[in-house]
């Protein structure tokens, strides 16, 4: 159980550093291709994507909430189960008791958000109360807490900053490549050289960043599973949870893209090729793991 853990904190250290390095290798292309100036391109590009990311970090579980349709609640009296399980969980490890909302929707499903654990929000859908048995339920909230405690918002926000800063770049090569700026070009465009280096930039680099990301996403999901059975100490709950997600999933009424990473299981549903490029890992692989884990008790 603790090795899983720590195997997850190690392999997201080492995808962002491999996301720096990619970075920087854009970096260099920019030096060698646009002489002593390119540096100030990656230096603008980091300072915009470090403000827009930490201007998402602070409003994240705001947005995030408002776009799902979530509705708060306020004390134990409107949904006493699932108060009593998050209250519990919340004195079991210690961490301050986040806001508890509710989304009107059949889709089974649930998420979680906030900065830290005393900004933290958590959520459930309608369809996931009527499904999960107690002990599911304990299961499903404390993957999400565990999202909390592991401060895994903060990790998807470098990353979501690192992706920003490589569209950026690559956007700016693809510019400069046909409208000039080469150091080789005194012209203004039409540098075939300039031209190649930004095309391949555009469509490479977003693509490993894309993939770098979701990279990120599972394995914090993995951490996460982890989290809960070591919580719980009930790893099976959370399996047969994530079968029901799996068996009974539907897409939400209210979708979006920019917040998919953020709820247990994929909101979208998506098609065989979609999974290959999803922020969720598999959940057959997650609840292999679980009942793996499930075995060392």
């Amino acid at each position: 159980m603790y090795s899983a853990i720590a195997r997850n904190k190690r392999n997201t250290v080492f995808i962002i550093l491999f996301f720096l390095a990619l970075i920087g290798g854009l970096g260099w292309l920019a030096q060698v291709v646009y002489g002593p100036g390119g540096y100030g391109i990656i230096i603008m590009t980091l300072v915009i994507a470090s403000l827009y990311a930490a201007f998402q970090y602070f409003m994240a579980g705001r947005q995030a909430v408002a776009m799902s349709g979530g509705v708060r609640i306020n004390s134990k009296a409107e949904h006493p189960r699932l108060w009593r399980t998050v209250e519990n969980l919340s004195i079991t490890t210690g961490t301050p008791m986040p806001q508890i909302y509710v989304i009107s929707d059949p889709a089974p499903n649930a998420f979680a958000t906030g900065r830290d654990p005393e900004h933290a929000i958590v959520a459930a859908t309608t369809g996931l109360l009527e499904i999960m048995d107690d002990s599911e339920l304990e299961g499903v909230m404390a993957h999400e807490l565990g999202h909390v405690r592991n401060y895994d918002i903060r990790v998807s926000m470098v990353v979501f900053g690192l992706v920003v800063a490589v569209g950026f770049i690559s956007d700016m090569f693809l510019r400069m490549a046909f409208f000039g700026g080469g150091r080789n070009n005194n012209n203004g465009g039409g540098n075939p050289v300039v031209l190649v280096f930004g095309l391949v930039a555009m469509i490479i680099a977003p693509l490993v960043a894309s993939m770098v990301q979701m990279a990120v996403s599972r394995q914090r999901e993995y951490l996460a599973d982890a989290t809960s059975a070591m919580t719980t100490r009930h790893p099976d709950a959370l399996a047969r949870a994530l079968e029901k997600l799996e068996a009974y999933g539907r897409p939400m009424r209210r979708q979006n893209t920019s917040m998919s990473h953020l709820w247990i299981a994929d909101p979208l549903k998506p098609g065989i090729i979609d999974r290959l490029f999803s922020t969720h890992p598999p959940i057959a692989e997650r609840v292999e793991r679980l009942h793996a884990m499930g075995r060392t008790f």
